[in-house]
């Protein structure tokens, strides 16, 4: 008996006692990531919940943020235990078939994401009196010189930087003068609406909540700090901390818009529009501030999808990757981030592009792509061979195999409420 037990303590993880020193140097990764999915198509779910809804869907933020941090944490302590990315791993234990297909989709699912965010780029900056002509050729050429700058800690500090205007959401929500009260009801306790849009926009926030691209992310950036096994218990307190902020601040857009847009009855059908709308009801002050929220929010995104997408398929298929390569030494890395980038920024020129017709398609393709990619991750999460004693108890394999189900669940709704045309 006493020898089982031993066992059974040898293949748990040893408690660790925390070095703060080393919790702060940990944060970042998981911030990172988790904040980036509030981007323009983001915003814009959001936005459209509070408007339509008020605080009717509030209550999905704490469920989203459990979910997001099954992902997120799950794919860095793979990181941390394996020294690999998800691209490798996929393609070390499903084929090169199985990972051929996964990169296609993640490139076509990233690259309209990227579009959009120029989209919400010139979007923001329009607010401002920027023409698009203008925005989207500067903001294009600033991501690429970012990306293309060598140094992944200097790239990190600067999106960390760009991450405190997400701030801006949390301070027009004390400016607008919500309903607190009703607020934390409606997030502890969900009302009921017997709508068809209800259930798409639920859909909607899934999507855009967790998105394939942030699990890929996630890791990544943990292999790229070189983090190890005794690493885990701080890039754990990141990846938490990371959802957390990035779930309040997706709170606070829907308590912004169902604060002011709801009474009013003004719908949108993007996030410059509730920015917009927001000057004539509460000042420009709230305006500017949601504005400047949007364009933080869609330039970190389009700072991330490109790196991340040509480091998955780079990785995937074994040519040379990283921010501190040369182009001589990996010039498909940094190709496919150059023409990403270029061919995003040349389609939002266009002036008969369906924007929105892009990002459905891409919400279409995460939707498809995410519980595949999650069904891979658990499958290799919870085995002992790659993840030694570190791999899923059997609580976490129940959190990830309801999100799995869960967005099965809803993508299937959604592809049948878009047959009805709902």
């Amino acid at each position: 008996m006493a020898r089982r037990k031993s066992m059974r303590a040898q293949e748990r993880p040893e408690r660790v006692k925390l070095d703060p020193r080393r919790v702060l140097g940990a944060m970042g990764p998981g911030m990172v990531a988790a904040l980036a999915g509030a981007d323009a198509g983001g915003v814009a779910a959001y936005s459209n919940s509070g408007a339509l809804y008020g605080y009717g869907l509030l209550w999905t933020v704490p469920i989203m943020c459990l979910l997001l941090i099954v992902a997120q944490e799950t794919a860095a302590r793979m990181g941390c235990v394996t020294g690999k990315g998800f691209a490798s791993l996929i393609r070390e234990q499903y084929g090169v078939r199985l990972s051929a297909l996964a990169m296609l989709a993640l490139l076509i699912s990233n690259a309209t994401v990227t579009l959009s965010e120029f989209a919400g780029i010139a979007s923001g900056l329009a607010l401002f009196g920027v023409p698009t002509y203008v925005s989207v050729p500067v903001a294009a050429l600033a991501i690429w010189m970012l990306t293309m700058s060598g140094s992944y800690r200097r790239i990190e500090k600067v999106l960390l930087a760009i991450s405190c205007v997400f701030v801006t959401y949390v301070v027009a929500g004390f400016m607008v003068g919500p309903d607190w009260g009703q607020a934390f009801h409606d997030t502890l306790i969900p009302p009921v609406y017997g709508e068809p849009s209800y259930l798409s926009l639920i859909v909607a926030l899934v999507g855009t909540t967790i998105a394939p691209w942030m699990m890929f992310l996630a890791q990544s950036n943990v292999v790229e700090r070189d983090a190890r096994e005794d690493d885990i218990p701080y890039q754990r307190i990141d990846t938490v901390t990371g959802s957390v902020v990035a779930s309040a601040i997706s709170w606070f857009i829907i308590l912004v818009t169902g604060a002011v847009l709801y009474p009013a009855g003004i719908v949108v059908e993007g996030a410059e529009d509730a920015a917009a709308a927001l000057a004539p009801l509460v000042g420009d002050y709230a305006q500017a501030l949601f504005g400047a929220g949007l364009i933080g929010a869609s330039f970190l995104a389009a700072c991330v999808l490109p790196g991340i997408t040509s480091s998955a398929i780079c990785e995937a298929f074994g040519w040379e990757r990283g921010a501190d390569r040369s182009w001589q030494e990996a010039p498909v890395y940094r190709g496919i981030i150059t023409a990403i980038l270029a061919i995003s920024a040349i389609i939002v020129l266009l002036p008969d592009a369906n924007l929105f017709g892009i990002m459905m398609a891409a919400q279409v393709i995460n939707g498809v792509l995410l519980p595949v990619l999650l069904v891979f991750m658990v499958g290799i999460a919870s085995d002992r061979h790659v993840m030694g004693r570190y791999a899923n108890s059997r609580l976490w394999n129940i959190f990830t195999w309801f999100t799995i189900v869960a967005v099965t669940v809803l993508t299937i709704i959604m592809f049948i409420l878009q047959a009805l045309g709902y």
